[in-house]
């Protein structure tokens, strides 16, 4: 298996010379053996272990054998301890998740800190099968039929070559040490019951089937290239990175209505699942309006165009504005500031800038949501409009319209923040001293999407 270990690092580049690679090192029997493959060809290695405060004593046995092993052989150890269960119930997660989320941070936080190259796990090849097995269970595009890569970022996977089997032959000839993880037996995970039910029937239809699935998995890695590469360049055809969401073309989506796959892979960064395609086709078909929310995103059709953002939407806050400093407490205004007016003085076109006669304003000011009734006199209007009426006449977006501000003195409306002031406040021939406010142009949405 030495041969063949440094054979596969070797075709998927997985380490260079000189490289400085952090073991993940459980005490089970992959990560054992993987430690003693590193160590046969003399690379230079770290081990790191997680004590994950699952199994009470065996946890710290775990540890305990695993710190022997890295004394005994010289081999710098790095241990920590995290309490996974609190951590999952917080973070409303899986302990399965929670414990994957807290190692890969605090690898990383090793690696950097010491200076590895690459951390390396133990996943085999068995490992990938199940895998693929869960995500087509589950539901998966070409991603997930592809499998674990060999290398992701800083993550190398040397094991993947080798089944379980191999590695039981491996350690039983070589006496490695290791501690059986009785969880492992436990079919109430997803991953135990495929390992230990549908594996074996597969394995009747096809005793191979281990190599079988991996070749299948290989195989729509290398499609998932082709197709990702062609995603990639159609999304860049007809869809738009904007401030804060981005946009694609009703007309130029509807060509591919009827081709859930592509529908699937251009929607996918924004984590929609298969049960939504159906929804998504009903909102681009639709009226303005129509929306779907994934777990990360929201996906509003708005006239021509399907709108995505992944801005949550804020409840109604008030941002009371005691003195000028004060401005800044909201994430949306970059400065504020006195002006002195004067002949030579330009008032500021942009609506991102606001210049008002600071006679006109009192502080307190508010700065809040809008709301239904609110209204304003907008800037050359000697008539009053609802702020409702004016976000249809400027074809805003519902997106648009729950992430805009306005400033408030005295009750009266004195600028939609990034948009436009109110003509009370202006500044006229008398105007001595002003008040100029800028806001930032990615804190909302400022030029509505037509």
């Amino acid at each position: 298996m030495v041969s063949e270990f440094k054979k596969y690092i070797s075709e998927y580049n997985l380490i260079k010379p000189g490289d400085k690679i952090l073991l993940a090192v459980s005490g089970g029997i992959d990560s054992m053996v993987m430690t003693y493959l590193f160590q046969s060809l003399e690379y230079k290695i770290g081990i790191a272990h997680c004590n994950f405060s699952l199994r009470a004593l065996e946890s710290d046995k775990d540890q305990e054998m695993v710190s022997l092993y890295a004394s005994e052989h010289n081999v710098p150890f790095y241990s920590t301890r995290f309490e996974t269960k609190t951590f999952a119930k917080k973070n409303k997660l899986s302990v399965q998740m929670a414990a994957r989320d807290l190692r890969y941070k605090w690898f990383e936080e090793i690696r950097t800190k010491f200076g590895y190259d690459s951390i390396a796990v133990a996943h085999n090849l068995n490992d990938n099968i199940e895998t693929l097995l869960i995500n087509l269970t589950r539901g998966t595009g070409l991603t997930g039929m592809a499998g674990m890569k060999p290398v992701s970022n800083r993550i190398i996977r040397p094991l993947l070559f080798a089944t379980r089997q191999e590695i039981m032959s491996f350690q039983i000839r070589n006496k490695i040490a290791f501690r059986e993880d009785k969880s492992n037996a436990d079919t109430k995970y997803i991953r135990n019951k495929i390992r230990h039910h549908i594996i074996p029937v597969l394995k009747e239809i096809n005793p191979s089937i281990e190599i079988t699935l991996n070749e299948t998995a290989e195989r729509f890695a290398g499609i998932n290239e082709i197709v990702s590469n062609y995603i990639s360049a159609l999304r860049e055809i007809i869809s738009e990175e904007k401030e804060q969401f981005v946009t694609f073309n009703i007309s130029q989506l509807k060509t591919y209505l009827r081709n859930k796959a592509i529908l699937f892979e251009l929607f996918k960064p924004f984590n929609i699942t298969n049960s939504q395609l159906n929804d998504l086709v009903k909102v681009i078909e639709g009226k303005t309006g129509g929306q779907i929310i994934t777990s990360t995103h929201r996906i509003i059709k708005n006239r021509k165009e399907i709108i995505v953002s992944d801005e949550e939407i804020a409840n109604e806050t008030l941002y009371p504005i005691k003195n000028i400093p004060a401005f800044c407490i909201f994430p949306g205004i970059s400065s504020a500031r006195y002006v002195t007016i004067s002949q030579t003085f330009e008032i500021p076109s942009d609506p991102h800038m606001a210049c008002i006669d600071s006679e006109k304003v009192s502080f307190p000011m508010i700065i809040r949501k809008w709301k239904a009734g609110d209204y304003f006199y907008p800037l050359g209007m000697r008539q009053k409009k609802k702020l409702s009426d004016y976000f249809i006449d400027k074809k805003y977006s519902r997106f648009d319209k729950e992430n805009i501000y306005i400033l408030e003195s005295g009750g009266k409306i004195v600028w939609i923040i990034g948009d436009r002031i109110d003509d009370r406040f202006k500044i006229t021939n008398s105007t001595k001293k002003g008040l100029l406010i800028k806001s930032k142009r990615k804190a909302m949405i400022i030029n509505p999407v037509r």
